[in-house]
């Protein structure tokens, strides 16, 4: 059974990013380490983050992220991030020229159909769902299973939130996960139904 997962990593106050969409110190723990991650050359984490993070890599099949994500990394360069197969992009603006012919990318206006897109595509692997205003969106609507969180020993005191704008409560399990890593914890909660 396929998970739909938000994920990302995280400060200890909750925020993916500061105000101007830097973020920071928060992936100091991506660069730390001295176990290549993937075959970039540039992410090397401590093993306990390498066995924690590279099965849940290998079992994403589709990411979602809004457009803001995806206009600020540039559409990944036309190519989806750590090896996934579909990029799933929420947006109420056009595709940009070009990217209609790449069927790796798919422009969708809202929640719902990018869901149903993602889980179509997917077949049986994991969903995941870039933290920030389209995830909190998504758990307020009940489409998220899990919450899966790198937080990173930093303050940042201000800034874009991990859960966007939700602002209601929502009950999630006690982790099922904790992995201490080098610069970051690792943690997985279930949402509860």
């Amino acid at each position: 059974m396929r998970n739909v997962v938000m994920n990302a990593s995280v400060s200890v106050d909750g925020f993916i990013a500061a105000e101007n969409d830097d973020p920071g110190p928060l992936f100091e723990w991506l660069v730390s380490g001295d176990v290549p991650l993937d075959d970039s050359g540039v992410l090397n984490v401590s093993q306990a983050s390498y066995d924690h993070i590279r099965p849940y890599w290998d079992e994403i099949g589709v990411t979602i992220a809004g457009r803001h994500v995806f206009d600020l990394t540039d559409g990944w360069d036309g190519t989806p991030p750590s090896g996934i197969d579909h990029v799933v992009v929420v947006t109420h603006r056009p595709a940009p020229e070009g990217w209609e012919s790449n069927t790796a990318f798919h422009f969708v206006d809202g929640i719902e159909d990018a869901v149903a897109t993602a889980k179509e595509l997917a077949g049986d692997r994991t969903v995941e769902v870039a933290a920030g205003d389209v995830g909190g969106q998504m758990l307020a609507a009940g489409f998220i299973d899990e919450v899966r969180m790198d937080v990173a020993p930093v303050v940042l005191g201000s800034g874009k939130r991990y859960f966007g704008s939700v602002d209601a409560q929502h009950l999630l399990e006690d982790p099922d996960v904790v992995v201490q890593g080098r610069r970051v914890l690792h943690l997985r909660y279930r949402v509860r139904r």
